[in-house]
């Protein structure tokens, strides 16, 4: 029989379970890495470029299928923590923005799109991810959450001066407020996404700290390394949910 209602199968994000944050957790970290690789071993227009190319094509292909796909829906996040984290550096590095506006610039676009997205929709919810308009609203919500996390997890690291590690850990602290906030009655929907922008500088910074030489802090493993190994995970988690979510279908 069945297991999956129609309103299920047409849901264009997965659902949310330990798998899907340990997933989200190493594509920020890959995006992070990825992004560091690309903007300082070639000329920075280009990887933003290549980066902006690879985004495009993984959301057509999101927007090209009418269900929930696992990994057409991760190859776009993953391109969306690559780009979304040039898009924080860019503003930093090539055009001298300090962290600190930087994370307000991102905090408040990000309140524009969920302002928007609410008064168009009346909710915020992932759960109703069904129609192209909210489905919109929700990358862009996605994309700004990427560009924030990156600034302030930049910001923590080298601007407060706590270093990538520190970081990882101030932003493991602050995450469990939500988590411990749903669990006492917050809102579903408010945990969520506190949740999905802290995510973002814990898993930039751990990828930081394993990648960047140990004169800024890290263990000097190399961003190539690191994005490497971290997309063979992801792969093998994909892969997984790919084939669980066959299996569940057949049954």
């Amino acid at each position: 029989m069945a297991r999956f209602t129609t309103r299920q199968a047409f849901r264009k994000v997965p659902e949310i379970t330990l798998i899907f944050w340990i997933i989200k957790l190493l594509t920020t970290a890959v995006g992070e890495s990825s992004s560091d690789f690309l903007v300082f071993r070639i000329n920075p227009y280009l990887a933003v470029t290549l980066g902006g190319i690879g985004f495009a094509v993984a959301l057509f292909l999101q927007f090209s299928v009418r269900k929930y796909v696992p990994w057409i829906y991760w190859l776009a996040v993953a391109m969306v923590a690559v780009f979304g984290t040039m898009a924080a550096d860019v503003l930093h590095i090539q055009l001298g923005v300090p962290y600190i506006l930087s994370t307000v610039f991102f905090a408040v676009a990000l309140a524009v799109v969920f302002t928007v997205w609410y008064k168009s929709e009346k909710t915020l919810s992932i759960h109703s991810i069904n129609t192209r308009r909210r489905e919109l609203f929700y990358w862009a919500a996605v994309l700004a959450t990427f560009a924030l996390g990156t600034a302030a997890g930049d910001m923590t690291a080298l601007t407060l001066g706590l270093g990538y590690f520190a970081s990882a850990f101030l932003f493991i602290a602050l995450i469990a407020v939500p988590a411990l906030g749903y669990l006492f009655g917050l809102n579903e929907i408010a945990a969520f996404w506190a949740a999905y922008i802290l995510t973002r500088p814990i898993g930039a910074s751990f990828a930081d700290w394993l990648g960047k030489s140990k004169a800024v802090g890290g263990l000097g493993l190399g961003d190539a390394q690191v994005s490497l190994c971290l997309t063979i995970i992801i792969i093998l988690f994909v892969g997984y949910l790919t084939a669980v979510r066959g299996t569940s279908k057949d049954g």
